[in-house]
């Protein structure tokens, strides 16, 4: 034990740098943060942050990101801390918004633990597991980017998340991201009282995917929404062909034609999940 709290001791450089992390409130922090911080060059800087991890004050996200260990945790060396904090810093300065499973768990949509992070973005990312936590990168074009929000992820640091109603669009449209669409019918019927329909279907028409129209108006339908002058804009969209209206599960179950889907999830299954 001696040992393990010697490793956590600071000299005074450590000392500085991890007081003006805090002060800077860059509890997650950069090389170049180091650099800044200090003045020192390139290599010194790196070399104080390996010290940093080396004694359990810090710990690596990914090359050359890290995360401050608060002193609380005692002789605990791996932290993560927020993980939708972290997703954002992975990505970087790029465009990025918390989105599908995990914005459904910041819009309190879901009953289950989650275990996978998922964060939309312009970029490219491969996906990375960091301390048992897996975050996964989708990619999307910059005309698509919009229905998005501010939420304050802790009590420092904010982050972009889909709002409600592109929460559900994506759901609708990647569902496999989200747990099929039995659970984004359970996210809506959750927060039903807090849809702004209206919102949904221009939503729906600005990304103009012909899944979508067709699983939304479907969704609308199911739970009796009184909006029928936006399920008419939705049905003037559709074309002749059909899709699944769950594209995780077999390609069976009956056709139907008002809303040119294949019914691979009956409603009794969705009514059943809903009251679970």
């Amino acid at each position: 034990m001696k040992g393990k709290q010697k490793l956590k001791t600071l000299g005074p450089r450590l000392a500085f740098l991890v007081a003006e992390l805090y002060e800077q409130q860059k509890t997650v922090f950069s090389n170049q943060d180091v650099e800044t911080i200090t003045g020192l060059s390139p290599k010194s800087a790196r070399g104080l942050t390996i010290r940093l991890v080396e004694r359990g004050l810090a710990t690596r996200l990914k090359p050359g990101l890290f995360i401050l260990v608060p002193a609380e945790l005692g002789h605990e060396r791996d932290y993560l801390g927020d993980p939708y904090v972290v997703a954002a810093e992975i990505v970087g300065g790029s465009d990025y918004f918390i989105s599908h499973a995990s914005a459904m768990d910041i819009h309190q949509m879901v009953t289950q633990p989650q275990l996978v992070v998922y964060t939309t973005t312009t970029q490219s990312i491969r996906p990375r597991s960091i301390l048992g936590t897996e975050f996964r990168f989708v990619r999307c074009k910059q005309k698509d980017f919009f229905g998005t929000m501010d939420h304050w992820a802790t009590k420092t640091k904010k982050i972009k998340v889909s709002d409600l109603e592109r929460t559900v669009i994506d759901g609708l449209r990647q569902s496999e991201y989200c747990g099929g669409f039995s659970e984004v019918a359970k996210g809506f019927w959750m927060r039903r009282q807090d849809m702004d329909v209206k919102k949904l279907v221009e939503y729906a028409l600005m990304l103009d995917i012909g899944a979508v129209y067709r699983r939304l108006g479907y969704l609308l339908e199911l739970f009796e929404t009184k909006e029928e002058d936006q399920l008419e804009l939705l049905r003037k969209k559709l074309t002749a062909s059909y899709v699944l209206l769950d594209p995780m599960m077999p390609a069976e179950g009956n056709f139907i034609a008002r809303w040119r889907l294949r019914l691979n999830v009956i409603p009794e299954e969705i009514e059943a999940i809903i009251r679970t």
